[in-house]
């Protein structure tokens, strides 16, 4: 017989539980957790060289840019004029320079942040966590979110100074603007996406490269069509003086449709290459994906057709015959014709055409005057504005750029015209007629000397050059130059006394270069100008 004791005072031992499965995590503290992991990425990806380094560069040289009204660095001293008069229509589209260095730097450094575990042997331990895989590589697209705001305030900045300026004109679009912060979201995206497809360190700038080349490949092919042009992320047309608002025909709502439309599908790829998703959350994504590449295609469609048959016929209209455009006012005996975005600058105009006339003598301070804006639109915005002279009397043309070198060139057809009658008349003197013209455009300004240089062609002051003006220019030859250098140094008032005195002979066809010389008082700057006075070299 067997008997069983109890021990009493001492309690038995619980009978072991089952296995209880893990209890889910709230969604909120998913989401937390997926925002932490990303605030950590983002940090790291600061502490990459290439991306430092560019976000340095790229905010300095949008400083520069704002000082300075240089498009890049290659002045390095004072401002440059054309900064106080932007045309915002031109402004907007200007943000965007950067963005594919900005977008490189991020795609090669997200690639690797997305792949440090994989490099470190580490991701097998991730395994072990509650986020699931796909969680984390939205964390690391997420990542991006922060560098893309930061891009997306300083282009906020930069078009918010040209719009404050004071002389700015035109309107800006908001999905232009949009282009570079999404550019540099695409390229971070795409660079967590590479990670998924190939865990290769290598691989990001390798594929940086061969989409260079291919690019390059599809163009070539392409043979320069829109199509593939704006199939890039960025699409910069320069070249051409700023047009009006409604004529330059850029899908910028398009585009920038498409840039979003590609970034989410990318993410969406990447995440449906993550694990651990239950069946709801993969349903989502999926579905996402299908409106995302919706988006990309419908994007694509809208970008890819070219400018308009109405929208050609009206760049034609403004090009041929501006003044069916233009709003015209009368400020003296001057009248000034500007385009409806333009007229604001009449203003700015007529304080140059009064300084030029103060100058002048005989009938050339009330003669009427036609000031009329032009522009060349009818090549898109990379076409050269080229002006053919007008032949009108009195007719002065002035371009949609204004301020810094464009100020000293309007002087130098406005004095051609008082001078000549004409531009085309002005472009054609070759004579003492030369000298008189430069002294009504220079001589009233404050540094005279230094805007003979700008409006020269090799921005010098000895010697023959051509010189810069809205249509044709003329020609100064080296001793039309060393006069001018010579009268530019005389007491301003005793030249102009001199010029308004014989006003007559000074601008008589044909006068002579030692003439003019003379009669203004610096007979010795032309000593080597005792021939006849040719156009030629």
């Amino acid at each position: 017989m067997t008997t069983t004791t109890v021990v009493s005072g001492q309690p038995s031992a619980p009978a072991p539980r089952p296995p209880q499965p893990d209890a889910p995590v709230p969604g909120p503290t998913r989401a937390r957790a997926v925002l932490a992991l990303a605030r950590f990425e983002a940090r790291e990806l600061l502490t990459y060289l290439p991306v430092l380094a560019a976000f340095l560069v790229y905010v300095a040289a949008t400083a520069w840019r704002l000082y300075s009204g240089h498009p890049g660095w290659h002045e390095l001293t004072g401002r440059e004029g054309m900064a106080d008069y932007p045309a915002l229509q031109d402004a907007d589209r200007a943000t965007q320079s950067g963005a594919t260095l900005l977008g490189l730097a991020l795609f090669v450094c997200a690639n690797r942040t997305a792949l440090r575990a994989h490099g470190r042997g580490t991701e097998p331990y991730f395994d072990t966590l509650v986020m699931e895989p796909w969680r984390r590589t939205l964390a690391h697209a997420l990542a991006i979110v922060p560098f893309a705001l930061l891009t997306a305030l300083v282009v906020a900045v930069r078009f918010t100074w040209a719009a404050l300026s004071p002389g700015a004109v035109g309107h800006g679009s908001v999905f232009e603007l949009a282009v570079t912060p999404l550019t540099v979201l695409l390229f971070g995206v795409a660079g967590v996406l590479l990670a998924r497809l190939i865990p290769s360190a290598f691989a990001g700038p390798l594929l940086a490269v061969a989409l260079y080349v291919a690019a390059t490949y599809v163009l070539d092919l392409a043979d320069g069509a829109h199509w593939s042009q704006w199939l890039s992320p960025v699409v910069e047309e320069t070249g051409a003086d700023p047009m009006p608002s409604d004529l330059v025909g850029r899908p910028a709502a398009w585009h920038a449709l498409y840039l979003a439309g590609l970034t989410a599908f990318l993410l969406c790829a990447a995440l449906l290459l993550g694990k651990g998703r239950d069946a709801r959350a993969g349903l989502r994504v999926k579905v996402l994906t299908g409106v995302a590449l919706l988006a990309t295609a419908a994007g694509i469609a809208g970008q890819s057709p070219g400018p308009s048959a109405a929208l050609e016929a009206a760049r034609v209209r403004v090009s041929d015959h501006p003044e069916q455009s233009e709003n015209c006012t009368e400020r003296g005996a001057t009248t000034y014709c500007a385009l409806p975005e333009w007229t604001g600058r009449t203003a700015a105009w007529a304080r140059t055409t009064e300084r030029v006339r103060s100058l002048a003598g005989g009938t050339a301070t009330t003669r009427p005057l036609t000031v009329r804006q032009r522009v060349e639109a009818r090549y898109g915005l990379e076409g050269d504005a080229n002006h053919a002279p007008l032949t009108a009397p009195g007719a002065v043309t002035v371009g949609t750029r204004w301020g810094g070198n464009r100020v000293p060139e309007y002087a130098v057809g406005l004095a051609s015209v008082l001078v000549a009658g004409d531009e085309k008349a002005g472009a054609a003197v070759c004579d003492g007629r030369v000298v008189t013209t430069m002294w009504l455009a220079l001589g009233a300004g404050p540094d005279p000397l230094a805007t003979l240089r700008d409006v020269r062609i090799d921005d010098s002051d000895q010697g023959g050059a051509y010189v810069l003006s809205p249509t044709q220019g003329l020609r100064m030859s080296a001793q039309q130059t060393d006069v001018v250098r010579a009268l530019l140094d005389r007491p301003a008032q005793s030249v102009t006394s001199a010029v308004k005195a014989h006003w007559t002979e000074l601008t008589g066809p044909g006068v002579s270069t030692a003439r003019v010389a003379t009669i203004l008082g610096v007979p010795d700057a032309a000593n080597g100008a005792k021939g006849e006075d040719t156009c030629e070299e």
